[in-house]
């Protein structure tokens, strides 16, 4: 007996953008040395479900896909008739298809939760009515399908690691991509595009790491959507200069390397899989010195962040994290645990004293001046941290994804349902050889406590009760100490305002400017221009590719259409890709 699913305003399931190859999938180890990749941008997926369908034209049976049985839920989406790719070719059943495929079988996939659920996509009473059916239930199912991949793009949706090396040559969108570089990517306007939000004009995007404000003021580029640091305020001063500031999702911490089983791709252990050696790390920083160093500067009423991986409201449980800064209680903790210092006053074990490999981004003055400020105090406390920093490719592309690192310092860009907590957090999800490199838990962390409640929570259609798995999940990484959260950070945009105009329509979206049809050129040069803060280098949408929110900003939701999109107000809203919201069922 089918009901009729409750409709909750479910965030975005699958993937967690980080801001700030060869298109194989490549996991590094501790010390080595980074290569050059010339490739480049992302596209972050999730997954959907729907049912079976007695009227299916082919045999949707996925190598590998979610394990066959009684179907828990269906969701039935009705692609509208007009709607085809670049190319003229209808969007159809087999596109949903493809991309289910895609994500969930590639190996190096960031983005399998929620299509690891789904039995099968089928097609319903034609192919333009997709209908996905589910192992058991999925209340995120709204962040599932937000961008398709064109079947007829690629030789085998079950491994699309090797596509897009140079160009994403489809799209569905109201723009199509001319060209991409490593010196930019420019749009025209797709004919084939057959919904309301019609483009004109090109759109470029340009890389502006190192100069983006000087870049704006000298009228090089348009807009410009720079992360704030100390005196950014006074350098974007000018009077053709508008800045934007939001607070939406975006959240900066450090992030603890537990390594897979406690030990690196070398089978050396990882000094953080130590649980009383991340608990004195945690407790020997003074956080509330190191947030009026750091990040007073930028918001002057700004406030130390105590969610972990989570910015303030329903789902963060009162008095976790925060400050715990007591060298005494420290020292404690690492004794007990095994641990002395040496003669130089640094912590050993069994003699050996660690060295911790802190990256970040180069050319991020923020992250610099935090290095700077902490690591002579970290030394002081008997810790050796060492900068192990890579520019943003190098970085977000290799280091995170390939877990080489012991300290990872970056902002997080977090749609608006917690269920990105899943990939990132869940103990299944750090990516081994064993599950062909797949998820988002770049930290090693497995906890069974955890898990189990994000897991679980991805299955409650109850918003309360939801709400609390989510709590116990996030008070488990308190007690882990597996992280040490910063600060919620302000969502900037900054624009000439004789250049360009209606820009601020969308600067709150977890998307971030996904309204560029609508900006208005005003010096009539035919072209809007965005100065990008980092320049991915590979283009593939389902591996590490897809690990920057760049990558999502300049090429991924530029180009597929998806079931839904966020809003300016962290919802969720039905794209003209589909009729109507789709009919879910549950059993």
């Amino acid at each position: 007996m089918s009901s009729s699913w409750l409709s909750v305003p479910w965030r975005e399931p699958a993937v967690l953008t980080i801001i700030d190859q060869e298109v194989t999938s490549m996991r590094r180890t501790k010390g080595a040395k980074a290569l050059a990749f010339a490739v480049g941008v992302a596209l972050a997926l999730s997954a959907c479900g729907g049912s079976d369908s007695d009227s299916s034209t082919e045999d949707t049976t996925s190598e590998g896909a979610g394990a066959t049985g009684e179907t828990a839920m269906t969701i039935t989406y009705d692609i509208v008739d007009e709607a085809v790719w670049e190319d003229g070719s209808p969007i159809t059943v087999a596109d949903f298809e493809c991309t289910w495929q895609a994500a969930l079988n590639t190996p190096g996939s960031l983005g399998t939760t929620g299509y690891d659920k789904i039995s099968s996509v089928a097609a319903g009473e034609s192919d333009k009515q997709v209908v996905v059916s589910f192992t058991e239930l999925y209340a995120p199912y709204k962040g599932l399908f937000s961008g398709l991949i064109k079947k007829a793009a690629v030789a085998n949706c079950n491994d699309i690691s090797a596509d897009f090396q140079t160009s994403i040559n489809y799209s569905g969108t109201e723009w199509k991509m001319e060209s991409w570089s490593k010196d930019q990517v420019v749009y025209v306007p797709n004919e084939a595009y057959w919904g309301p939000r019609k483009a004109s004009g090109k759109l470029v995007m340009v890389p502006k790491v190192e100069n983006g404000i000087a870049a704006l003021k000298a009228g090089e580029v348009d807009f410009i959507y720079p992360q704030f640091y100390a005196g950014i305020a006074d350098e974007l001063a000018d009077p053709n200069v508008k800045t934007v500031i939001e607070y939406g999702g975006d959240y900066e911490g450090i992030y603890m390397n537990q390594g897979v089983e406690g030990k690196d791709a070398n089978g050396n252990v990882r000094e953080f899989s130590d649980a009383a050696f991340r608990e004195g790390f945690y407790k020997s920083i003074d956080l509330d010195a190191l947030f009026q160093q750091i990040y007073i500067p930028i918001a002057p009423e700004g406030k130390l962040l105590a969610c972990g991986p989570m910015i303030p409201g329903q789902y963060c449980p009162e008095g976790i994290f925060g400050n715990k800064y007591s060298l005494e209680d420290a020292a404690k903790v690492l004794e007990d645990g095994g641990w002395e210092k040496d003669a130089s006053g640094m912590w050993a074990k069994d003699g050996a004293v660690p060295e911790i490999q802190w990256v970040i981004n180069t050319e991020n003055k923020r992250r610099e001046d935090t290095q700077a400020y902490l690591i002579p105090l970290l030394k002081e406390a008997g810790f050796n941290v060492v900068p192990y920093n890579c520019d943003a490719a190098c970085y977000f592309q290799q280091r995170l994804p390939g877990m080489d690192y012991d300290l990872a310092m970056y902002i997080s860009t977090a749609p608006p349902d917690p269920a990105y907590l899943v990939p990132a957090f869940a103990g299944d999800q750090v990516p081994t050889e064993a599950n062909e490199n797949k998820g988002q838990n770049y930290q090693g962390w497995v906890n069974d406590k955890a898990t189990e409640a994000l897991k679980n929570s991805d299955k409650e259609t109850d918003a309360d009760k939801r709400t609390e798995l989510i709590k116990e999940a996030i008070v488990e990484m308190d007690k882990d100490y597996m992280m040490i959260p910063f600060f919620q950070f302000p969502k900037s945009g900054a624009y000439r305002t004789d250049l360009v105009g209606d820009v601020e329509g969308q600067l709150n979206n977890y998307a971030a400017f996904n309204d560029t049809y609508m900006w208005k050129d005003l010096n009539g040069d035919g072209q809007i221009v965005i100065g990008a803060e980092q320049w991915p280098e590979c283009l593939n949408p389902i591996t590490e590719c897809a690990n920057s929110s760049w990558y999502v900003w300049t090429v991924g939701q530029v180009l597929a259409p998806g079931a839904y999109r966020t809003t300016n107000d962290g919802k969720y809203e039905v794209t003209e890709l589909l009729k109507s919201e789709p009919k879910v069922e549950t059993k």
